[in-house]
């Protein structure tokens, strides 16, 4: 089964973590490179990014003529997506267990973030009671 584990953090603008001394910021990306490294040794990893900040972006909607309209940018939102990983798992539970993972990265201090991951799971299609 696959699982989309979605990181979330705190809004007020641009990323918190560009305000972190240059040392917990380090720590903090080697800490998320050695997790994706790990997970794509154990065959879990299918894909993991990061995303640009609020600051950069907008919600877009095509309109009656079918050219985007755009709407943006958002820095009072009460929260904001910054990065995915797709894994595949034997089950909800390990999903689980690797979103826990993620969730205790390091902040500043080297102290866990504890920050939210939404985990939900990614379908391959409609449920068949829909077909």
């Amino acid at each position: 089964m696959k699982y989309l584990l979605m990181m979330h953090t705190p809004g007020k603008g641009p990323y918190q973590i560009t305000q972190w001394s240059q040392q917990d910021f380090k720590a903090h990306i080697a800490f998320m490179k050695d997790f994706a490294k790990k997970l794509g040794e154990s065959g879990e990893l299918v894909s993991a990014e990061g995303l640009a900040g609020p600051d950069q972006a907008r919600r877009v909607r095509a309109g009656k003529d079918g050219k985007p309209i755009t709407d943006g940018v958002f820095p009072e939102a009460k929260e904001f997506l910054v990065g995915y990983w797709i894994v595949e798992v034997g089950s909800p539970e390990r999903a689980y267990e690797i979103a826990a993972q993620a969730s205790a990265a390091p902040g500043p201090g080297g102290a866990p973030l504890n920050m939210d991951i939404e985990v939900r799971q990614v379908m391959s299609g409609p449920p068949p009671e829909l077909l």
